[in-house]
C-alpha cells in the first residue's frame, strides 16, 4: 500500500516517462551500492582466509619436519646441478609439497588432492610399513601404486635412469647374479646416450618402463596432448632402439603429480609407480656411505615395497650385490612390477 501510494504521489509530480527512468536509475545506484560492499567483505574474508592458510602451512611444516624423511624423489638430469643434502634435503624434499589450500577429487568415499603433489613418505618403526601423499585404495583408483597390500616378503625393485656415469652395468651384473628382476624407468636421453645398456636390460628380462622424454615437471602439463607427446616421443625411441614395445609402466618425474595426470597416463594405458622405499642415493659429489645406505635399506624395508634406487649412485652400484644377499637373508624375494597389473 506504501508502494502504491508513493508512486501516486510522484506520477502527480513526474510524468510516467520520467518516472519510469528515474526509478531505473534508482535501482543502478542501489545494485552498485549492494554490489560494492558485498566485494568488500568477499576481499576481507579472503585476507582472513590466506593468512589463516599461510599460518597453517607454518605449522604443518614445523610439525612435519621431525617426523618425516626420504621422499626419494630423482632431481634434474644435470648431474653438476647445485642441491642440498645430507638429512636436511631428505626432509626438505618432501615438504615440498604445496600447502596452500587444495582442490581435491572425490570418487565415493575416498578423496585426493587434486593440485600439485611431490611424492614423499613417513616412516615408523624398522621394519612397518610407510605412509605415503596418498594411500593404496585412493591411488588404486587411477591404476597407481606406491607399495603392495601384502605382508608377504617380496620385493619391487625399480631404478630410474636419467643418464649414464659407469654404474648401470655393475648393477645389471648383480641383478643377474641373483636372479632378481627390476624395472628400469629411462628417460629420452638415456635411451640416445646408452642404447646398449638399454638392449641389455631387455636382454636379460627386464622391464623397461616410461619416464617420459624431457622429464618436465608433469604436474604443471594440463592438456592431453603435451601430456601424451611426452609419454609417445620416449616410448618410439625406445622401439626404435629395443625392437619391441616399452611396457606401459609411467614412473613422474621428480615424484611430482596431480590427479589430472594419473587420469592422463590411465586413460592412456599406463599404470603409475611410486615407491615406498626409497633414500638420498642421487647427489654425485655427496654419495652416502654404504654404512648410510645400508642403514636407511635394511631397517625401512617392509613386505610388498616398491624400491626406488638411481642408477648414478656409484654407492648403489658398489653394495647392490650385498644388499640383495641381505635382503635375500631376510627372508625376501624379489618380483616384476607386472604383479600389480597382471
Amino acid at each position: 500500500m506504501k508502494t502504491i501510494y508513493v508512486k501516486k504521489v510522484l506520477s502527480g509530480i513526474f510524468s510516467e516517462k520520467h518516472l519510469r527512468r528515474g526509478l531505473s536509475v534508482a535501482g543502478l545506484f542501489l545494485f552498485a551500492f549492494i554490489l560494492g560492499g558485498m566485494a568488500a567483505r568477499i576481499a576481507d574474508q579472503r585476507i582472513v582466509e590466506t593468512n589463516q592458510s599461510a599460518d597453517n602451512a607454518k605449522r604443518s611444516v614445523e610439525t612435519d619436519t621431525a617426523e618425516v624423511s626420504d621422499s626419494g624423489q630423482d632431481m634434474a638430469l644435470d648431474p653438476t646441478a647445485e642441491t642440498g643434502s645430507g638429512e636436511a634435503a631428505e626432509s626438505a624434499l618432501l615438504l615440498e609439497t604445496d600447502f596452500a589450500e587444495a582442490d581435491t577429487a572425490e570418487t565415493g568415499t575416498e578423496v585426493i588432492r587434486s593440485d600439485t603433489v611431490n611424492w614423499g613418505l613417513g616412516f615408523g618403526e624398522a621394519g612397518t610399513k610407510p605412509t605415503g601423499m596418498a594411500t593404496v585404495e585412493e591411488l588404486a583408483q587411477y591404476n597407481a601404486y606406491f607399495m603392495s597390500d601384502t605382508e608377504e616378503k617380496v620385493l619391487y625393485l625399480t631404478f630410474d635412469c636419467g643418464y649414464e656415469n659407469g654404474n648401470t652395468e655393475i648393477i645389471l651384473d648383480a641383478l643377474k647374479a641373483h636372479e632378481a628382476p627390476a624395472t628400469f624407468f629411462v628417460v629420452g636421453y638415456f635411451l640416445e646416450s646408452a642404447p646398449d645398456l638399454v638392449k641389455r636390460m631387455v636382454k636379460d628380462g627386464h622391464t623397461v618402463g616410461n619416464h617420459t622424454y624431457n622429464h618436465p615437471d608433469m604436474s604443471q602439463i594440463s592438456d592431453m596432448a603435451s601430456f601424451q607427446k611426452e609419454m609417445e616421443d620416449n616410448a618410439a625411441l625406445f622401439e626404435e632402439v629395443t625392437g619391441t614395445q616399452m611396457s606401459l609402466y609411467y614412473r613422474p618425474p621428480q615424484g611430482k603429480y596431480s590427479v589430472e595426470n594419473l587420469k592422463m597416463a590411465q586413460e592412456l594405458g599406463y599404470a603409475t609407480f611410486f615407491w615406498s622405499l626409497a633414500y638420498v642415493d642421487w647427489y654425485q659429489d655427496d654419495q652416502p656411505t654404504h654404512e648410510e645406505a645400508f642403514d636407511k635399506l635394511l631397517t625401512r624395508v617392509h613386505p610388498g615395497a616398491i624400491v626406488l634406487l638411481h642408477n648414478t649412485s656409484s654407492t648403489n652400484a658398489e653394495i647392490l650385490d650385498e644388499l640383495l644377499t641381505k635382503w635375500e637373508e631376510m627372508g625376501y624375494t624379489f618380483r616384476a612390477l607386472s604383479d600389480f597389473v597382471g
